[in-house]
């Protein structure tokens, strides 16, 4: 989701997402919640950064690198208590026909295996 005019790095709300691709005359055939998996994601970002500390020195400076080790921390403990979100959306432009998409999306997720 893009950022809202005027604000620098901030994650548009789904709701005004939504309203955008609505009158742009989209049909969202999905949409999936991604703020538990960044907020894991960024972690283990902050955790490789650290490992690779005297690595990443040889290309970057130490201010550097502290910016954005902070810069990955905070956003992990954003995404994790709810203060950001992002969004995964599929969606199509609106037709008169359905989408070939199926009804469904159990064809994502494995089965459980029997006991």
């Amino acid at each position: 989701m893009g950022a809202s005019p005027g604000c620098v790095g901030q994650l548009g709300s789904m709701s005004n997402t939504q309203r955008v691709m609505e009158r742009a005359h989209f049909e969202i055939a999905d949409m999936e919640p991604l703020r538990p998996h960044f907020a894991l994601t960024l972690r283990h970002w902050v955790m490789r950064l650290e490992m690779h500390h005297a690595q990443a020195l040889q290309y970057f400076s130490e201010s550097t690198w502290r910016v954005w080790r902070l810069y990955m921390a905070a956003g992990a403990l954003e995404f994790k208590s709810g203060v950001i979100g992002v969004y995964q959306v599929l969606a199509s432009k609106r037709a008169s026909r359905a989408a070939a998409l199926p009804l469904v999306w159990r064809h994502q997720y494995p089965r459980p295996s029997a006991a």
